[in-house]
């Protein structure tokens, strides 16, 4: 039996909250980030409409003002998001046993076997597109694959509200129909090196050996190359997370290299994993951090304490921490993860500093409160001042 995945992504997920939330934002360009002259802010999401003036994600706020001076501008409401994720995932375990949430706004279902009790993947996919609309309003994009990978691609080529199904067995083929941009996982140094070295489409790079790409791109992005126009059939998404974890990664349009932009990428990514530990009432000693570079090369690092993680702010700083350890200076960022291993419930007995205990406590219970707050009255809105300056 071949392994059936879908992709799912949540078409431009903080933005189209926004528009929903507020019925005036609709078909206007909407910018979710921070407000113009907001010191070194950086873009979170752009919806469809500020997206054909140019806009996209990890942009500088300010570039995205020139671009589009007449778009709404917003601070974003992280918890609002966390939420209608929830919601939404909520919804894909209606129809599979396995979801791999990959980040706030995409997740992969793995639906292999599932088709006597749901039916066909296509008709399966239509009724969660319909059950997402009916019960959120908003829409969401789905791939459909034997390959993770090739249903990673598969979702984003019709956007917003796609389905696109690529059957098993021509997942080389579907690869080969591409062009070159729209091989995913590669930045834009990379597609200029490979320009400059005379492959302009996926056939170009089908038609090389594994040792001659190497040669030219090195192992790891050679590697990936040759793989990716074949299918990746053997590239897992999450299948590395450990038993009892919580974790959010992000694949990045463009390359990271601004320490802000990547502080900010930082506490989005505290801020989802540190909400979704309140909701499921547990809590980690141990940090974990992934950084994918611009080459495809990936590095991890992890750190355990004495004392557990206490909330989103202390999250965030010792992901500041581990990241100034392990980063390489320059080096464009194409994702970065942050998980929380071995995580136990919170009502089991803890051990405490003598020191700074009374104050990561009060930030405890505040997250806490906001979070059952918002879960009963989504229409308030609380946001981290760190991603508002």
């Amino acid at each position: 039996m071949s392994p059936v995945f879908f992709h799912v992504d949540l078409d431009a997920f903080f933005a189209s909250v926004e528009q929903h939330d507020n019925p005036s934002y609709r078909g206007k360009p909407v910018i979710v980030g921070g407000l113009p002259g907001d010191r070194r802010a950086v873009v979170s999401t752009a919806s469809y409409e500020a997206r054909a003036y140019g806009v996209h994600s990890a942009m500088p706020l300010a570039t995205a003002v020139s671009l589009c001076p007449h778009a709404i501008f917003l601070r974003g409401r992280y918890k609002r998001y966390e939420e209608v994720s929830r919601q939404i995932m909520t919804i894909f375990q209606e129809f599979s046993p396995t979801i791999i949430q990959m980040s706030i706004d995409e997740a992969f279902l793995d639906m292999t076997g599932t088709e006597r009790l749901f039916g066909a993947s296509p008709d399966v996919a239509r009724k969660i597109k319909e059950k997402v609309k009916q019960e959120t309003g908003l829409t969401v994009s789905i791939g459909i694959s034997s390959s993770m990978y090739v249903a990673k691609i598969a979702s984003g080529l019709q956007k917003p509200d796609g389905l696109t199904i690529v059957p098993d067995g021509s997942e080389t083929n579907f690869m080969l129909s591409l062009p070159l941009n729209k091989l995913w996982g590669i930045g834009s140094k990379t597609q200029k090196k490979l320009e400059g070295s005379g492959f302009f489409s996926t056939k170009d790079i089908y038609l090389k050996s594994l040792p001659l790409l190497q040669n030219l791109f090195g192992n790891n992005t050679g590697t990936f190359l040759y793989e990716a126009v074949r299918g990746n059939k053997e590239l897992k998404f999450g299948t590395e997370a450990k038993n009892h974890s919580i974790s959010a990664e992000q694949t990045y349009d463009f390359d990271l290299t601004d320490r802000y932009a990547i502080d900010t990428a930082l506490m989005e990514l505290s801020l989802h994993v540190s909400y979704r530990m309140h909701h499921e009432n547990v809590r980690s000693n141990t940090l974990a951090l992934k950084i994918r570079y611009e080459d495809f090369t990936t590095v991890s690092v992890q750190e355990t304490s004495d004392f557990p993680i206490a909330n989103a702010d202390e999250m965030f700083h010792r992901c500041q921490r581990l990241f100034s350890k392990k980063y390489i200076q320059g080096r464009g960022i194409r994702l970065l993860g942050v998980s929380c291993e071995n995580t136990q419930s919170k009502t089991s007995p803890e051990q405490h500093g003598l020191f700074d205990f009374e104050n990561s406590a009060k930030k405890n219970k505040l997250e806490e409160a906001i979070c059952k707050l918002q879960e009963k009255h989504p229409e308030i809105s609380v946001s981290k001042a760190r991603l508002l300056r």
